[in-house]
């Protein structure tokens, strides 16, 4: 029920876009910053998007020291253990690529590695798990488009 309810609040503040419009820009106005920014809310927006389709997130952001890589989310969708890559993009380019194309064989590969960490370090090893995308395109003055790829990829064995 509370996630129904922060869902719900957090849609609402996001039917204008997770970017920013020209008025909100601060001073420090540099593509990356923004793209930043950008990233923040739509993280936000998946976890609490997430919480609202039934997954129990046990993690956020999770990183290792001296371990190149990041895991946005963690979370159980029933039994299963999802390990969720988030990709926003602002939507202002048609021929930008779509954000699920960002999580290329090397990303794969970071999560997979970070993933067997998890793991082996909440000694949940037999649990069964799977890879997710969770892709947010998002556009000034519209409301996100969200896309959930369940099992979005099956890391190698190495």
């Amino acid at each position: 029920m509370f996630a129904r309810l922060m869902f719900s609040i957090v849609d609402f503040k996001a039917r204008k876009g997770l970017v920013e419009g020209a008025s909100e820009s601060s001073g420090d106005n540099s593509s990356k910053h923004r793209a930043r920014r950008t990233g923040v809310r739509g993280e936000t927006y998946a976890y609490w998007y997430l919480r609202r389709h039934g997954y129990v997130v046990v993690a956020r952001n999770y990183m290792l020291p001296g371990v190149k890589g990041e895991i946005d989310l963690v979370g159980y969708d029933g039994p299963v253990l999802a390990f969720v890559e988030v990709k926003t993009r602002a939507a202002s380019d048609r021929d930008q690529p779509a954000p699920e194309a960002a999580v290329n064989s090397e990303k794969r590969g970071h999560l997979a590695r970070m993933a067997r960490q998890f793991r082996r370090a909440r000694r949940v090893e037999s649990t069964p798990c799977r890879f997710d995308i969770l892709a947010i395109e998002t556009s000034a003055g519209a409301r996100p488009q969200v896309r959930l790829h369940k099992g979005a990829f099956v890391p190698d064995s190495s």
